[in-house]
């Protein structure tokens, strides 16, 4: 689309950005803007040991929920569930209103202020997509919590170049 946001994003190195507001993670601990959709982890409401992996396309809004092992959420009913909302109200906690009506590509300019709003302006329909990959990406964030701090690089994290060094 020829932003800015763009070219960082097609490389592989992207910065880090700090969430805009602190956010709860024990309904959506993992929420990511990537491979074109907005996408994460919601946790179940009646059941503490079951997620659901919880996706929506960019452009086109298709949506998907399914649990880690690719089970259809019940809630979907050819509207986004309750899982999607929260991912949506999670997003917008994490990277703003505008940063993620940008990357879905919605049209805010009658003015939006929360993942609602964005809910209310998707326009796609449910397209089954794999949880796997979201799911795998969640975990590999988990076992960096078990990783002892340290200035040490990671080895499996080598390709990464060094920032602030002066050569």
């Amino acid at each position: 689309m020829g932003t800015i946001e763009d070219g960082w994003e097609r490389r592989s190195v992207a910065r880090v950005l700090p969430a805009v507001q602190p956010r709860k993670l024990a309904k959506v601990p993992f929420v990511e803007l990537a491979d074109g959709r907005l996408q994460g982890v919601v946790s179940s409401g009646s059941d503490i040991e079951r997620v659901y992996v919880s996706s929506i396309a960019a452009g086109s809004h298709a949506f998907n929920c399914s649990t880690n092992n690719n089970r259809p959420c019940g809630g979907l009913r050819g509207a986004p569930c309750k899982h999607l909302h929260a991912l949506l109200d999670e997003a917008t906690v994490q990277y703003g209103v505008e940063r993620v009506a940008r990357y879905l590509r919605i049209d805010v300019a009658d003015g939006a202020s929360s993942g609602a709003d964005l809910a209310a302006r998707l326009n796609g329909a449910h397209q089954p997509t794999p949880a796997a990959v979201v799911f795998s990406r969640f975990l590999r964030h988990l076992s960096y919590l078990e990783v002892p701090g340290s200035t040490e690089p990671l080895p499996e994290l080598h390709w990464f170049p060094a920032t602030g060094t002066v050569g």
